[in-house]
């Protein structure tokens, strides 16, 4: 779906490059996600995918086309939510949904149906300005919905969200994958990454440190260590032992048998554990 190769892009104006000779894939129905702190370059990368900022060094196809040849029509079958939603304050939301919805010449879905889908079918008469951030990212992400494209750019979309609503479009982008979208997803919020990605990018001052799977980027940094917490005599206590072997392991059973067990977990590093050991670097 998109194939990126030696990508450098410059600012008007900067002396050094904001991306620089980046490189990477993304297949169609898959989520990618670009991870990084604010700054890394994560949303202009976005940008140049979608044909807003030119002049780029590199090759860049986007559903088999480069992007210098692309017109309009490619934007029929391309979805955004931007980061800081871009709507109009006094218009309604479904007055919103409506205007936007007329810019496409394909079908579109039903806008009362998308507010629906994220729990804003109450508010659909009530103007933007009205609105708290979390509204307006809803908003937006509905916005990206409209027609009904199969690939999505998705900027930072739990924003603001309250973890109901968190999950609720976590939720609804899952469903979108199930149904063959493809997804490119800008984050540094870790958990969402890990949550939905089917592969990770990890972008520090314009430039790719690392690729991979979230499941085995966990579990190549991981130790191959088991914690086990439980109670002996109302006093709680913990052990720790090798994940090789466990099955056999005379101490590990003997606890398993006869102690109350309250939690037991293998030692995975998180995301972010393995961004900070890559890059050198916090997302913040």
């Amino acid at each position: 779906m998109i194939q990126v190769e030696n990508l450098t892009f410059r600012y008007p104006g900067n002396c050094e490059p904001t991306i620089k000779g980046i490189e990477f894939s993304v297949d169609e129905g898959e989520i990618f996600g670009f991870l990084g702190p604010n700054g890394a370059g994560k949303t202009t990368i976005q940008k140049i995918l979608l044909g807003i900022l030119k002049k780029y060094e590199g090759n860049v196809r986007v559903m088999s086309k480069e992007l210098d040849a692309v017109g309009s029509d490619f934007y029929e079958s391309v979805g955004v939510a931007f980061e800081f939603p871009n709507l109009f304050s006094k218009f309604t939301a479904l007055e919103n949904l409506n205007f936007f919805k007329s810019l496409y010449s394909g079908e579109t879905d039903d806008p009362i149906n998308l507010l629906s889908l994220v729990g804003l079918e109450q508010d659909a008469n009530t103007r933007v300005s009205e609105f708290s951030k979390g509204m307006k990212m809803r908003l937006n992400f509905c916005r990206s919905l409209l027609n009904q494209p199969n690939l999505l750019f998705l900027d930072e979309p739990t924003s603001g969200l309250d973890p109901v609503n968190l999950r609720k479009i976590r939720e609804i982008i899952k469903a979108q994958k199930a149904a063959g979208k493809t997804i490119c997803l800008t984050t540094h919020d870790m958990h969402i990454a890990d949550s939905l990605c089917d592969r990770v990018a990890f972008i520090v001052d314009g430039q790719i440190a690392l690729i991979d799977s979230p499941r085995s980027l966990k579990m190549r940094n991981g130790s191959r260590v088991v914690r086990i917490e439980y109670r002996d005599n109302n006093s709680l206590n913990h052990a720790e032992f090798e994940l090789d072997g466990i099955s056999e392991n005379p101490q590990f059973l003997e606890i398993l048998r006869t102690k109350h067990v309250e939690t037991i977990h293998t030692q995975e590093a998180t995301l972010e554990d393995i961004f900070i050991k890559t890059t050198g670097r916090r997302l913040l």
